[in-house]
């Protein structure tokens, strides 16, 4: 036997009908009984899509985000939402997810977010103070599977781990997040009772900082939390996912639980080490199936390798998805329009389920019982290997022509800023990262235009008419540097996948990035192209309208490629390389049509980096040369900025640096401007925009907020060097709270005008470039 299970599996729906129900439910529009009834249908069709495995797993679904749901479980909230007269359970749920629940709850500051270890989920990050006391919460798990195994299903929860979830979390008085373990594992073993009560035999545990550089502190950690949590009246299978074990393997043999989880999709080198540290009594379960991109599985080959160790463990094998399929599509089969051979090397979360039920028929009954489907799978690997869509000659051959020089400026930065005084910009210059508010009517409208109901031109004017009245508002705002909005853009990846060589763009391919928000990442299979300009005539619109300059808005190589899912037929580098000098192209182009300020976003820079420290440096070096080779063909007058998402820098401010931007926009408004201390503490010397208002929760932030958000980056960063802007793009905002808090933005840029203009003037600051920009 070889035992089959999920780690996970997507929560959004088919549909997206997670997201729709959502939205539907903060507007006001629909009540809790609705959104608990969606909540119920998409968890009962979840399980359903499970009923082949032998274990069907419950605790994977979440309202916004399963860190979250432990911290509730774990009774841990910010003081701020610890006082809840008049707001019930779910609201003050969403208070700390997005600031604010309905439009009827009272807007707070929102907990902070950041990236889930090297993806592109968001999670939210759990507070802890010298107050911070856990109580359990267990009813909505319990309830989840009562209702499970009412419906008949063999369930396993699935939890987050005590050292996981101390790790996540930040301790806001500075302290020790491992002083609070104490108190923390007695509540773990209260859920471990309840849950060995309702009937569960086994419990996924999921521990994934084991795939990390852990000290010895965090070692530490582990053994003395599974060594108080060893029971006899249930069965954890402590999973780990992402990567390798590598210095923590004999570490997570020797945990007393009764199995182990470790990720072989991409390597399998470790595996006959665990077997051999893996005591006799342990189940080991193996992610043989990736659940992180969307390519088939190599069924035969994997049987190949998988039959010698199910010969030699037997019963103690299971199979499942290296990780919680929540990182991939629902299913293949909504892509009615996908091009049929692209369509056959693909697997989604459903294909990915059927794919693990093959595997484990074939280990039991022999490959013969299911020999038809292992020809087909060969035969599509086959065929994609050697497709002719996939290789480009013309790509290779540039690719070998690129020098040293091309990823160069002409000048240094304080040449460069010399320069760029003829924008005549103000003190404190704003502006918007780039998008504004995709309406309905926007979306609409894109709609009819794909499916032939408007005309191109009809579709042009529509577009135009969106940029004017977004050049309106602005103007109207008072902005000092524009954008055009990007009505025209359904994604800051998509949008650029549709117009490239060498991608794939699919129809329901959605996941889910937080919340409500849903990503469609494109598919890149072959080499990559550039057959058309792609911002030109839009961004050339938009200037046309006004005297202020319109910034080129494009998206960068580094996260094309880790907001897209990616070829695994050739490393990353050289895919990145190919799609840097296709954006190329399109920078030099805007810059000769005379755009001044071109923006470069590269918000999944960080999310990029290997989880062990040790590969940083190998992935920095093409990750920053790619993003270099696409931006640095410009002259000195031409001013690059690039965006980045919530990101921690201390660890890589100089390969940011390296970058050499000469603006840099970050999200700093939920981290209180924390994250400027490194750029301080390096004396970056190039140009900051801190995030003044957090774009992903409605509350529109008061003048004197983001002008004291703005006096704490002063007190780090020279305000000649500061620009005043969000923290992201606006597109998932409405309008009415957009130009109220645009407006106030505004306010606090001439406020602080105003008040340096009362202030002598510090001494000149002398500016160099030897230390932290190269040209």
């Amino acid at each position: 036997m070889a035992t089959t299970h999920l780690l996970g599996f997507p929560r959004i729906g088919s549909d997206r009908q997670l997201k729709f129900a959502l939205e539907a439910y903060w507007k006001g529009e629909t009540g809790q009984d609705k959104l608990e009834k969606t909540a119920q249908t998409l968890r009962s069709e979840n399980l359903q899509c499970q009923r082949h495995l032998d274990w069907q797993t419950v605790g994977d679904f979440s309202l916004y985000d399963q860190v979250l749901d432990t911290s509730f479980l774990l009774g841990n909230l910010p003081p701020r939402f610890r006082h809840t007269d008049g707001i019930t359970h779910l609201d003050n749920y969403f208070r700390v997810a997005r600031g604010r629940s309905t439009k009827e709850t009272p807007p707070v500051a929102a907990g902070e977010m950041t990236k889930w270890f090297d993806t592109n989920y968001h999670y939210i990050v759990p507070e802890f103070d010298r107050d911070t006391r856990f109580q359990l919460n267990p009813e909505n798990l319990l309830t989840q599977i009562q209702q499970a195994k009412t419906d008949g299903h063999n369930v396993k929860p699935v939890i987050l781990g005590p050292v996981t979830y101390l790790w996540l979390g930040k301790h806001k008085d500075g302290g020790s997040r491992l002083e609070l373990l104490d108190q923390l594992l007695p509540v773990y073993g209260e859920l471990l009772s309840q849950l060995s009560a309702a009937g569960c035999e086994w419990v996924q545990i999921d521990e994934p900082i084991l795939v990390t550089e852990l000290s010895s502190d965090w070692q530490h950690a582990l053994r003395k939390a599974y060594f108080h949590l060893q029971s006899r009246e249930i069965k954890l299978l402590l999973t780990t996912y992402f990567g390798q074990l590598e210095e923590n393997l004999q570490l997570a043999c020797e945990l007393p639980v009764a199995g182990i989880h470790i990720d072989v999709s991409r390597h399998r080198e470790e595996t006959a080490q665990v077997i051999d540290w893996l005591p006799k009594h342990k189940i080991l379960s193996l992610g043989i199936i990736d659940g992180r991109n969307i390519w088939k599985a190599n069924l035969n080959d994997l049987l190949d390798w998988l039959e010698p160790i199910h010969g030699r463990l037997g019963d103690r094998l299971w199979l499942a998805p290296s990780c919680s399929l929540l990182h991939v599509p629902v299913d293949l089969e909504s892509e009615t329009e996908l091009d049929p051979e692209i369509k056959s090397w693909l697997s989604f979360a459903r294909q990915k389920v059927f794919e693990l039920e093959v595997l484990a028929t074939a280990l039991v009954q022999g490959r013969e019982t299911v020999a038809p489907l292992l020809a087909e799978n060969a035969t599509a690997l086959t065929a994609r290997e050697h497709s002719q869509r996939v290789h480009n000659d013309d790509v290779h051959q540039r690719q070998a022509q690129v020098t040293q020089s091309m990823t160069q400026r002409q000048s240094d930065y304080p040449t460069r800023s010399r320069q760029q005084k003829a924008l005549a910009l103000p003190l404190f210059p704003t502006t918007t990262i780039g998008s504004f508010p995709q309406t309905t009517e926007i979306r609409q409208c894109r709609f009819r235009y794909r499916n032939g109901s408007l005309t191109e031109g009809e579709y042009r004017d529509a577009m135009q008419h969106e940029i004017r009245h977004c050049i309106d508002q602005q103007e109207s705002i008072g902005l000092d540097v524009l954008v055009h909005g990007e009505p025209e853009r359904n994604d800051m990846v998509e949008y650029f996948g549709e117009q490239l060589g060498g991608y794939a763009i699919t129809r329901a391919g959605w996941v889910q990035s937080y919340g409500s928000r849903c990503v469609k990442p494109p598919i890149i299979y072959g080499d990559i192209t550039r057959p058309a300009p792609m911002t030109i005539d839009w961004i050339s619109y938009a200037q046309s309208l006004t005297e202020k300059p319109v910034k080129g808005m494009l998206t960068g190589p580094v996260t094309m490629l880790n907001w897209s899912f990616v070829r695994d037929d050739q490393p990353r580098a050289n895919t990145c390389q190919q799609l840097a000098l296709a954006l190329r192209d399109e920078v030099l182009e805007l810059e000769d049509i005379g755009i001044q300020i071109i923006q470069i976003d590269e918000a999944a820079l960080r999310e990029g980096l290997p989880l062990r420290r040790r590969e940083w440096q190998a992935y920095l070096d093409w990750a920053i040369a790619s993003f270099r080779l696409m931006a640095n063909g410009v002259k000195d007058h031409t001013q690059i900025h690039t965006h980045m998402c919530y990101s921690e820098f201390n660890d890589i401010i100089e390969a940011i640096a390296d970058m050499d931007a000469d603006v840099i926009t970050i999200e700093t408004s939920r981290s209180d401007m924390e994250l400027l201390d490194v750029f301080e503490a390096y004396a970056y010397p190039n140009g900051i925009g801190p995030g003044v208002y957090d774009i992903h929760t409605p509350n529109i932030p008061a003048t004197t907020e983001m002008v004291s958000l703005m006096k704490r980056a002063m007190k780090r960063i020279p305000p000649e060097r500061l620009w005043v802007n969000p923290d992201c793009g606006l597109k998932t905002r409405q309008w009415e709270e957009v130009v109220p808090a645009l407006t106030r933005m505004v306010e606090a840029a001439e406020r602080l005008r105003l008040e340096l203009q009362t202030r002598p003037a510090p001494a000149e600051q002398a500016t160099t470039s030897s230390d932290h920009s190269r040209n």
